[in-house]
């Protein structure tokens, strides 16, 4: 009961994004707004539950199944692919280094606050 639980959760959470999309025409897809109530709703929770732990646990193990659809657009829409193919490329790998950097000056952030409470508490 609980997994259901979990997937109503989910669904939700892109229903309401797809229905806020739509109503508003906001320029950004539904699911990514959907992940973005989910976060919010998660962080004034304070915890993730357990139904939607296991179901999101299930769904990340099966992942890879989600690369055959964009494998499949790759080799559909080769020829407008070869005509940007420098275009993407550089966005590739701008958002490449960009997430890259992000992600440290956050795990470095992190760190630092990890180490202060460490040291805080010892004093």
């Amino acid at each position: 009961m609980k997994v259901l639980g979990g997937f109503v959760i989910l669904l939700g959470c892109q229903l309401i994004g797809e229905l806020l999309v739509r109503s508003l025409d906001l320029p950004f897809p539904s699911p990514v707004v959907g992940m973005i109530l989910l976060l919010i709703g998660l962080m004034i929770y304070g915890e993730v539950p357990e139904g939607l732990r296991v179901v999101a646990e299930g769904l990340l193990r099966h992942l890879s199944l989600l690369f055959v659809p964009a494998g499949v657009g790759l080799m559909v829409h080769f020829k407008l692919i070869q005509a940007d193919w420098l275009s993407i490329a550089l966005a590739l790998l701008i958002s490449s280094v960009l997430t890259i950097v992000i992600a440290a000056l956050v795990m470095g952030r992190m760190m630092s606050k990890d180490g202060e409470g460490k040291h805080g508490s010892a004093d």
